[in-house]
């Protein structure tokens, strides 16, 4: 064996040693339309701007173009933010509807009745709502922004529904499990995993879990 055959060995595993986030700082996107934006998010959503930025260059990376920063605060200080940056082509468009119905960002509204509010008031605002659906943990209502970010309106049905902890690590163990042994025995992922989902979703049901 050739020393470019020698592969590396792996380091081992060392735990976290107890860091943990203390909360949502921001999360950002980019926008194409600061103006409906801002409109939006203080109009619609009743957040509040909180700070911007303007710049020629992103301090992070050392890239050079100019754009516009700015934050929205919700109740907890928590902020969504958004660039926009003069110039840029429109985002492409997405291989599969998983990435469009997957990626989102949830908001925790105080009780059914603020959230049907909510639904309302989105529908007076001529906003497209998806909902309300019933997860069994949580009750949401899905819609989009202007800038095509999918958010959920939210609440919890279960005051526990964050902290199930030992269910949560079964059904991890289960599902990369599953996954494995069908890559393993040549199997279709796809199909073991539909399988694994109906299985799961049936012992939850008969358990009065929910879904």
């Amino acid at each position: 064996m050739s020393k470019t055959d020698v592969q590396p060995s792996k380091a081992p595993e060392i735990r976290n040693p107890g860091l943990t986030p203390m909360m949502l700082n921001h999360a950002a996107w980019v926008t194409h339309d600061v103006e409906a934006t801002y409109n939006f998010y203080t109009r619609i959503m009743g957040m509040e701007i909180a700070s911007t930025v303007i710049d020629d260059s992103v301090p992070s990376t050392g890239d050079e173009f100019p754009y516009f920063h700015i934050f929205f605060k919700m109740k907890d200080g928590s902020t969504f933010a958004f660039f926009e940056a003069p110039g840029l082509p429109a985002p492409a468009k997405s291989t599969h509807p998983a990435y469009d119905v997957f990626t989102h960002i949830a908001l925790e509204a105080e009780s059914k009745d603020v959230l049907m509010q909510w639904y309302d008031w989105l529908l007076a605002n001529d906003i497209d709502v998806v909902g309300p659906t019933d997860h069994g943990i949580i009750l949401s209502i899905y819609f989009f922004d202007p800038n095509g970010v999918r958010l959920e309106i939210t609440v919890p049905l279960d005051e526990n529904w964050n902290n199930h902890i030992e269910t949560a690590e079964q059904d991890f163990k289960l599902w990369t499990t599953a996954k494995r042994q069908a890559k393993e025995e040549g199997r279709d992922v796809v199909q073991a995993m539909v399988e694994l989902a109906q299985k799961r979703r049936a012992e939850r049901n008969l358990a009065g879990e929910g879904h």
